[in-house]
């Protein structure tokens, strides 16, 4: 149950869901940012900005968001939930681009303290390929995710326990998006 009165069956609507529900009026620009880094144009593909949005989440062992956004990411990337895991478990040996990598490295920084992030690091993403505009997203998208994850957990919403109903919420946010 969590901390707040959140008003419906807290079961129809767990996580960040109940959350959104019970005051849209800062669900509206909370979707946005997340539409605007996980879906508006990128060269990093939709499954790879979810992934490291699942991935920080992990990190943060928030688990209602982890578990979310692995599913949005496997929905969307050619390896599915094997390659999510992988990444969850090990970013440094799964089968990932180099720029994916380093632009993890990035994430992982950015969710212990936004101060980790080091010219090293940039430098190595850069030298991968990764663009300043990769660069600024991942660091936004991790950033972004911290605070998603704390609000989350911070007022102990429900987590679902059939996972099914991330894999159904998947197919929804890849159809429509996080703006409905």
């Amino acid at each position: 149950m969590a901390h707040i009165d959140l008003g419906d069956d807290e079961r129809l609507h767990p996580g960040i869901l109940g959350l959104m529900k019970f005051r849209p009026e800062t669900a509206k620009p909370l979707n946005e940012l997340a539409e605007v880094l996980l879906r508006g144009p990128s060269a990093l593909s939709r499954g790879e900005r979810e992934l490291i949005a699942a991935y920080v989440s992990g990190l943060n062992e928030c688990e209602f968001c982890a578990a979310s956004h692995s599913a949005f990411a496997a929905a969307q990337l050619d390896s599915g939930m094997a390659l999510v895991d992988q990444v969850r478990r090990d970013p440094a040996s799964a089968p990932i681009s180099e720029k994916l990598r380093a632009l993890l490295v990035i994430a992982a920084a950015v969710r212990e303290d936004g101060r980790k992030v080091t010219t090293e690091m940039v430098d190595a993403a850069r030298a991968t390929g990764a663009s300043d505009v990769e660069v600024h997203d991942t660091v936004l998208t991790a950033a972004a995710f911290c605070m998603f994850n704390r609000y989350v957990d911070g007022l102990g919403t429900v987590v679902p326990d059939d996972p099914q109903g991330y894999v159904d919420a998947a197919s929804f946010v890849v159809e429509v998006g996080y703006t409905f």
